[in-house]
């Protein structure tokens, strides 16, 4: 062997030894296994958006996993499962951040959020710190965006000639269906409305008979559901701005370096943006669309709804838990 050859086979061997025992990382870092559970189809724009913008986004550190339909964690125990370390990501309600933190039913309140702008505006306000910290704290799960779902409004199966809604009043006597809860309960009658608890699937039929006068919901489940074959106006009421937020394991959060998180909450922030816009205009499609099945669409006193409506709120037990003072800061942001 020449000694030339004999070199390069000694170095070759001790770089083959030294990488033996060199640190994992100092290698080639694994990637983080990020396995989100929703509830939602693979179809629903929060879904769309995730796959399609978050998961490309974090594909160089991490790799995305979802699970849709519940296939994975049963709805509702998703944020117990990221708590337990069985589950690192999910796309959480603030109706169920409230069933832990009774401050979080502000938001799941009428009128509380305006529109989709409103909403991120409220989320990257310092009000919502303590909110999102108490959720870090005490049950390890960081809030990264807030994704729109959608306004409901009240869709009623008499013309508007016969009941014209412009306020609260308007919706005396009105049997409006609501889901079942004692919190949807009492939203219908903030609306100023006679609250009719009843299983969605029931709804067409009691809309076609009589049974009820109106049911709530947000437009792409009245056309999804066929309820404009059956009703004949909807007032653009908005007294709910529905939402949910994207959260994360804070956990596998800490785990990462700074460029990294850096990396990730501007990719949950732009699939937030995107799932928004989607939603937004799919919901400014369907309104041409309803009214293109016969269905008259306008917008009440939106004003006086939500004045009555919030002085519902805050002289009933649900305000109890609102920390003092966050509904006026909320109500600012949307001025």
């Amino acid at each position: 062997m020449t000694v030339a050859r004999r070199s390069f086979t000694v170095s070759a061997i001790a770089l083959v030894g030294a990488l033996a025992f060199a640190p994992q990382g100092a290698i080639a870092q694994d990637k983080v296994t990020l396995r989100l559970s929703t509830p939602a189809s693979e179809t629903d724009q929060r879904s769309i958006a995730m796959a399609e913008v978050f998961g490309p986004a974090v594909a160089d550190f991490a790799s995305y996993e979802p699970h849709y339909n519940s296939s994975l964690i049963a709805q509702g125990s998703e944020l117990e499962a990221i708590a337990t370390g069985d589950l690192d990501m999910s796309i959480t309600s603030a109706q169920e951040l409230a069933t832990f933190f009774p401050m979080f039913s502000i938001f799941t309140a009428g009128y509380v959020h305006q529109d989709a702008d409103h909403q991120v505006a409220v989320f990257n306000d310092p009000l919502m710190e303590p909110f999102k910290q108490k959720v870090e704290d005490e049950l390890g799960v960081k809030l990264l965006a807030v994704m729109y779902l959608g306004e409901r409004h009240v869709n009623l199966r008499m013309p508007r000639s016969e009941r014209d809604v412009q306020t609260p009043e308007d919706l005396s006597g009105v049997n409006l269906r609501m889901p079942g809860t004692d919190a949807w309960q009492f939203l219908g009658r903030a609306l100023g409305a006679n609250p009719t608890p009843m299983a969605f699937t029931e709804v067409y039929t009691a809309l076609q008979t009589g049974s009820v006068d109106g049911q709530d919901n947000p437009l792409p489940t009245v056309v999804d559901a066929k309820f404009y074959e059956v009703t004949e106006q909807i007032a653009l009421t908005r007294h709910l701005v529905d939402l949910n937020y994207i959260a994360i394991s804070k956990e596998i959060w800490d785990g990462l370096d700074e460029t990294q998180q850096a990396q990730l909450q501007q990719a949950a922030t732009d699939a937030a943006s995107a799932g928004r816009e989607a939603q937004l205009a799919k919901e400014a499609e369907l309104v041409s669309f309803l009214e293109e099945q016969g269905l008259e669409l306008y917008e009440p006193d939106l004003e006086a709804f939500r004045e009555h409506v919030q002085a519902q709120y805050l002289g009933s037990d649900f305000a109890a838990d609102w920390p003092k003072g966050v509904l006026e800061q909320i109500n600012a942001l949307a001025e």
